[in-house]
């Protein structure tokens, strides 16, 4: 029986989940890890800075050799359940030599909010409005901040690119300057009918409020959307409805369709300037 488009419940629930596509899904993530360590050796540790009064809502600034640098936030994925700012220090050194400051956050996972994922979505646009307000404290430009996120945190990204910056937080509409998504979800009614629901408190009020894809009147960056074409069929399918949707609204995005590429495979070509990921976002950046 169908349960969503044409998918029935395993065909969907496989479809939101990476494992059931990515075969070296274990060997991809421990090579993050170990990069990160090693970057962590060769650039020292990270200025690590509240943003918020929880434990957990602290995030590392990678800085570059120069002031007045751009500034990219990366936000890390993990099925909202998993990940660690410290296991993304992967990419830094792409960005420092590249002249720009890599800033990763950390915030809750949502078994620990008791399924509640609006409370990460509010940890992130917090530690984005942080940014914003202090980038020129540690040599950032604050007119150059832009937002990258693979994953689950390309979806807190993209709810973000579709946050009212001025209303709700008094920044300029357009405080972000570009975000770059890989493999996000945009619309979470397939991810609210897949198993994912086991762990997430899905609700009315959550699938919309945070489906970027239904807030498109308050993005006003522009968005590139990527991912690879080895990654399930709904990690595909949801860049290309949200870039089809941006379009149809005219606002300014990009889709790039990585050959080759399994969903843990281009977010650990951020730390490349050659790889798909990593060329997008310091082109987007200007770098």
């Amino acid at each position: 029986m169908k349960v969503f488009l044409d998918y029935t419940q395993k065909e969907l629930d496989d479809a939101y989940d990476q494992s059931a596509y990515a075969p070296n899904r274990e060997q991809l993530l421990a090579r993050l890890v170990s990069a990160s360590e090693m970057a962590r050796e060769r650039l020292g540790a990270p200025e690590r800075v509240a943003y918020g009064p929880s434990p957990i809502e602290k995030l590392d600034i990678f800085r570059a050799n120069r002031k007045n640098a751009p500034v990219n936030v990366f936000i890390h994925g993990g099925a909202w359940r998993a990940g660690l700012a410290k296991n993304c220090a992967y990419p830094a050194e792409n960005f420092m030599r590249a002249g720009a400051h890599f800033v990763v956050l950390d915030f809750d996972n949502v078994l620990d909010t008791g399924g509640d994922l609006m409370i990460l979505a509010d940890q992130v646009r917090r530690a984005i409005v942080w940014v914003c307000r202090n980038s020129a404290n540690f040599g950032g430009d604050p007119g150059r901040i832009y937002v990258s996120g693979a994953s689950s945190g390309a979806h807190l990204g993209g709810v973000a690119a579709a946050t009212d910056w001025q209303q709700q937080f008094g920044l300029q509409r357009d405080a972000v300057k570009g975000y770059t998504l890989c493999s996000g979800m945009y619309d979470l009614r397939g991810p609210r009918l897949s198993k994912r629901s086991s762990y997430v408190k899905f609700t009315d009020e959550v699938e919309q409020a945070l489906s970027p894809q239904r807030h498109l009147e308050n993005i006003h960056a522009p968005i590139v959307l990527l991912y690879g074409l080895l990654e399930t069929p709904e990690f595909q399918r949801q860049s290309r409805d949200f870039a089809a949707a941006l379009r149809k609204c005219g606002k300014p995005v990009e889709l790039i369709v990585a050959e080759g590429y399994n969903h843990f495979e281009i977010a650990e070509s951020l730390g490349n300037p050659y790889g798909p990921l990593g060329r997008a976002v310091l082109t987007q950046m200007g770098l």
